[in-house]
């Protein structure tokens, strides 16, 4: 009699589920890194914001460049009684004319700089170009390494932190250093990264020629800025005419053209966005 042949069994795996892709994390959570949003200041000049897409970048190191009466001191001066009006730190450091000379000047315009000053938002500090020349030496030592202490290129009130910097002016700087370039190059980089620690938006002002084709004395500062605002004083005939052009800023996009400027008697500065100016520029 034959035997009967048990029936095989077959074992059915269940259906498996759709996985899905699993991240490699090494037992921690994956985390995207999202990039830093960018943040602008506005200077609340009339039109001089709408010159930028957003404002300027907050935390950059800005030449103000242009010859004699070309409004570089009462563009920064402006810049930072709005800036104080919406309660930020201001310094202003003078490297050639007094405080009382510059508060006079603000007094001028109707700028509250007394008031500002005892509220403790405004500080207009003046400072020798010649004292700074004869520190190189330790900050030169410093970079070698062969000074221990920390060293600052200016020395600031202690606990006064700027939101926003004048620097007036990098040409007054380097007239102490005449004759040992290098040594200048050195303090102006040194200076940029201390303003870059400290996160304060820096106008450093510098004179050029009426129409210049060169924005500093030794080329390092337009290396070293994120950007470079010119302000022009064009001679028309028998009449000069203000203009401003934002030559370069690193992170903000910008008109690309001079237009006008004027200074008002009492009021400050005022820009015109839509009236180009044209010159032999």
């Amino acid at each position: 009699m034959a035997s009967k042949k048990g029936k095989s069994k077959r074992h059915h795996k269940p259906a498996e589920k759709a996985r899905k892709p699993r991240h490699h994390t090494s037992g921690k959570k994956h985390k995207k890194h999202e990039q830093k949003k960018r943040e602008y200041i506005k200077t609340s000049i009339k039109g001089l914001d709408d010159l930028f897409e957003h404002g300027m970048p907050k935390g950059a190191s800005i030449l103000v460049a242009g010859g004699a009466g070309s409004g570089k001191t009462i563009l920064c001066l402006q810049i930072l009684t709005n800036a104080a009006r919406e309660g930020k730190k201001c310094l202003y450091m003078s490297f050639e004319e007094p405080e009382e000379r510059l508060r006079e000047h603000m007094d001028d315009f109707g700028w509250p700089v007394r008031e500002f000053e005892k509220q403790g938002k405004f500080l207009i500090k003046r400072f020798s170009s010649f004292d700074i020349a004869k520190s190189i030496d330790a900050l030169l030592a410093k970079e070698r390494g062969e000074l221990a202490i920390d060293y600052t290129p200016v020395v600031l009130p202690e606990g006064f932190t700027p939101d926003i910097v004048i620097v007036d002016s990098l040409s007054a700087i380097s007239s102490a250093f005449v004759g040992k370039e290098d040594n200048y190059r050195s303090y102006v980089e040194q200076l940029f990264r201390y303003f870059e620690r400290m996160d304060s938006t820096a106008f450093l002002i510098t004179e050029t020629e009426q129409i210049p084709t060169t924005f500093s004395r030794s080329g390092v500062e337009e290396f070293l800025a994120d950007g470079v605002i010119v302000l022009y004083n064009i001679r028309k005939g028998n009449i000069r005419e203000n203009a401003i052009e934002i030559l370069k800023m690193r992170g903000a996009k910008h008109m690309k053209k001079i237009v006008a400027m004027q200074v008002l008697s009492g009021t400050g500065i005022e820009i015109f966005p839509e009236q180009e100016v044209f010159s032999k520029i």
